[in-house]
């Protein structure tokens, strides 16, 4: 996918020393649906094969959502994502790339990060968030999980108490609250979110990229062992997302209405 083909998220780089990538679905609180989890997944791949950037930045238009994860008015209205590049909801590699890229990714959080959106900061190298910005996880609530990454390493991030409290009251979460729990390294006014994230890149950018990447790849290799569980999870989470419970969390949430979860217990 070429980058004048994006329609939901933008690319830049900046500075020459880093990449700037933008969740740009402003009207649906920046979730993603298919076909912006196959450009997501591209832009990342132009910032690792550029050798001008050092770091990426990965945030969202606007100031309301960084993101808010799979966009489930979609999957209430066609029971899916929408279409996809090779037919597939590549959800599982963009949470690959995040870590595999040996480059440090930033995310700067604008707004709330909920559901998906939560895992894709978590997964991120370092986290800057805006002072409004709020947290927390829905899979519950609407009929999905993420018993992968989004669960067991969230855990490895701010400890197991606190991961089983996000997943299982399903409650949100100020930034001083984020940063107090160290699901976020720092809390700063939204009118400098960018500008921190920027100095970030810039910092990393004036480092050694060999000593980063092997940094980065040393980080990831004691919790990589996740990614079998999360193939697992993955696998269970399609067939769930389309039986008649998981489907039901969608519905209502796209009705406006408590979902009705009585009946599979």
């Amino acid at each position: 996918m070429r980058l004048e083909e994006f329609t939901d998220i933008r690319y830049e780089v900046e500075e020459d020393n880093h990449a700037v990538i933008t969740i740009d679905r402003p009207e649906r609180m920046n979730s993603f649906r298919g076909r912006t989890v196959d450009e997501l997944n591209a832009a990342f791949k132009h910032a690792w094969a550029d050798r001008r950037v050092a770091a990426v930045i990965f945030t969202a238009t606007g100031d309301r959502a960084f993101c808010t994860g799979g966009d489930v008015k979609e999957r209430a209205e066609t029971g899916g994502y929408g279409e996809t590049e090779w037919g597939t909801f590549e959800i599982e590699r963009l949470h690959r790339i995040i870590r595999d890229i040996p480059k440090p990714v930033i995310a700067a959080v604008n707004g709330i990060a909920i559901g998906g959106g939560h895992v894709l900061h978590v997964l991120c190298d370092l986290t800057v968030a805006a002072e409004h910005a709020t947290f927390a996880q829905a899979g519950p609530r609407v009929g999905s999980f993420d018993a992968g990454f989004g669960s067991a390493y969230l855990a490895r991030v701010v400890g197991e108490k606190r991961a089983r409290q996000i997943w299982f009251l399903l409650d949100r979460y100020d930034a001083a609250t984020a940063e107090r729990w160290n699901l976020v390294n720092e809390v700063v006014p939204a009118a400098e979110l960018l500008d921190t994230a920027r100095a970030w890149a810039r910092k990393i950018g004036s480092y050694s990229p060999t000593a980063l990447k092997f940094l980065k790849h040393s980080f990831n290799a004691d919790t990589d062992h996740i990614s079998g569980i999360s193939h697992i999870a993955f696998d269970g989470l399609e067939h769930y997302a389309h039986s008649e419970e998981g489907m039901e969390g969608a519905k209502a949430f796209a009705e406006k209405r408590p979902p009705d979860f009585s009946p599979y217990r």
